[in-house]
């Protein structure tokens, strides 16, 4: 072994010293970075998926929210029970009346319950169904003898052998109808938009008849120009749907989720927005009109007030049928939806579809929208429907053939 002077000079016991290395990191600062921004991405979508705040990023504010008196109660929209808990809210605008009232719906930031708040111009604290019209004033040509005074204003009523049913039924040739096949057309959700319903009103012939919903700003306006162009008219009810609240009928409509004598209090308001009604139908409702504890009490109260019941057919799980028939009150359901498909093709294949049924049962029930596509072709229809030896008749009259029949 070879030694170096440096070996021999060096202290014995003591070994060489070592050359100091650089301490060298296993990623770059920018593989760093990627990992600390990965990180955050990570926790970031983590938060977004696994918050339970099914409303995340809508505007919020904060409201004290006052007790409700006897007439909130009974009036207001029950969305929901009244929150001090940090709230999230849309607004809509209310019927505009003096005090420029909008209404607010509150949802609850945990639970997404909703519940409807009156704001400005109600310092009585009235209820939003009271608050936001005037009871409305009575029709021309209404008997006065078939009406009965409620907290919203007039509904209707049986005076003796008397009822709204038989009285406001539209003229027709019903020894004419008994003998050869009928349909009856019944257009809906007029009153909102004085435009479509003035249309429909004095294009379509006066057998059709027509079904107003109870909003707008003056829909017994409306419904008095119908009647007096001798269209009988239905009035609609709002009930719920299956996607309530995400589909919304208006406000004071019926819901499963209230009480009867909270929904009996939201049918009154609706029956007090106009007169001279033949019957009452249902605007939308497929949940509503599904649930007997909650669709019996209407029934009742319409069969109680000498009203007939119509079902737009929308709902197959209905139990208006059943209910009506254990009440023996006039009652009907819709056949065909002619402009589900709002094409003039596919409202003329439903029209032919409609007379087949026709000549098939004897008796067969349209509904549709007034759209004007809708009025045009129905319209052009009934002028040549009698040529091919089926009569156009009234709702009234239909349903009184079904229950002979």
């Amino acid at each position: 072994m070879t030694e170096t002077a440096d070996d021999l000079s060096a202290p014995l016991g003591r070994d060489k010293p070592r050359r100091k290395r650089r301490l060298r990191l296993p990623f770059t600062a920018m593989q760093l970075l990627a990992v600390l921004l990965g990180l955050f991405l990570v926790s970031f979508a983590g938060f977004a998926i696994f918050n339970k705040d099914p409303l995340g990023g809508e505007p919020m504010t904060r409201l004290a929210i006052r007790e409700p008196n006897a007439a909130d109660k009974a009036g207001a929209s029950g969305h929901g029970q009244d929150s001090k808990q940090e709230t999230k809210h849309e607004t809509r605008e209310a019927p505009k009346q003096a005090g420029e009232q909008k209404t607010v719906t509150m949802i609850d930031g945990s639970t997404g319950t909703r519940h409807d708040v009156v704001i400005g111009g109600d310092p009585a604290g009235k209820s939003e169904a009271a608050s936001a019209s005037a009871p409305p004033p009575v029709m021309a040509g209404i008997d006065p003898k078939l009406l009965e005074k409620s907290r919203y204003g007039m509904i209707p009523a049986i005076s003796g052998d008397l009822k709204p049913f038989n009285v406001y039924a539209a003229d027709a040739d019903r020894a004419k109808a008994a003998k050869m096949p009928v349909v009856a057309i019944l257009i809906g959700g007029l009153g909102v938009g004085a435009a479509k319903t003035t249309d429909a009103i004095m294009r379509l012939p006066a057998a059709v008849t027509l079904a107003f919903t109870p909003y707008g700003s003056d829909p017994g306006k409306l419904a008095e120009r119908a009647r007096a162009q001798r269209h009988e008219i239905f009035l609609q009810i709002p009930m719920e749907p299956y996607d309530f609240p995400d589909n919304d009928p208006g406000p004071q409509t019926l819901l499963t989720s209230l009480s009867a004598d909270q929904n009996m209090d939201r049918l009154y308001w609706h029956l007090s927005r106009m007169q001279g009604y033949a019957g009452l139908t249902n605007f939308m409702g497929a949940r509503f009109i599904a649930t007997e504890p909650a669709m019996q009490p209407i029934i009742r109260e319409a069969a109680k007030r000498g009203l007939g019941f119509f079902d737009d057919g929308s709902s197959p799980r209905s139990i208006a049928p059943q209910a009506a028939g254990s009440l023996a009150m006039p009652f009907g359901k819709g056949d065909i939806a002619i402009d589900a498909v709002p094409t003039p093709a596919e409202i003329d294949r439903a029209l032919t579809k409609l007379e087949a049924a026709a000549r098939e049962r004897g008796v067969a029930v349209g509904t549709a929208s007034a759209l004007p596509v809708s009025i045009e072709r129905i319209g052009a229809w009934t002028k040549t429907l009698g040529d091919r030896g089926i009569l156009l008749v009234p709702l009234t009259t239909a349903m009184l053939k079904s229950k002979s029949s």
